[in-house]
C-alpha cells in the first residue's frame, strides 16, 4: 500500500508499505495491504509505519522527525491528531 503523511507545513512522507498502525479515535488499528476502504479520526500518538521491503521512501526534513525501530524497516512518527483515509491501497494521513 502506499502512504502518505501530509501535515499543514508539507507533505512529510512517502512511501509503499506493508503496514501502517495508527491511534484511532476509539483505540489504536493497523492496515495492510487490499484493507477495506476506511476514514477514520485519529488521536495524539504515534505512527507505526512497516516499509515495504525495497521500498523508496521521501522524507521531507533534514533533521527527520521519525525515530526508527531496532529493525530499520520500522518508523514512528509522532502526531498530535489528524484524519486518515484509506482507499484503493493509498493511505493519506492529515496530521497535526
Amino acid at each position: 500500500m502506499y502512504l502518505e503523511i501530509v501535515t499543514p507545513e508539507a507533505v512529510v512522507f512517502r512511501a509503499e508499505v506493508d503496514a501502517v498502525k495508527v491511534p484511532g479515535h476509539d483505540g489504536e488499528f493497523q492496515m495492510l495491504n487490499n484493507h477495506a476502504p476506511i476514514v477514520s479520526t485519529l488521536t495524539e500518538g504515534d505512527v507505526k509505519i512497516d516499509l515495504a521491503s525495497g521500498s523508496q521512501n521521501e522524507i521531507k526534513f533534514k533533521e527527520s522527525p521519525f525515530k526508527s525501530d531496532k529493525e530499520a524497516s520500522v518508523l514512528y512518527y509522532t502526531i498530535k491528531g489528524g484524519v486518515l483515509e484509506l482507499k484503493d491501497n493509498k493511505a493519506i494521513i492529515l496530521a497535526d
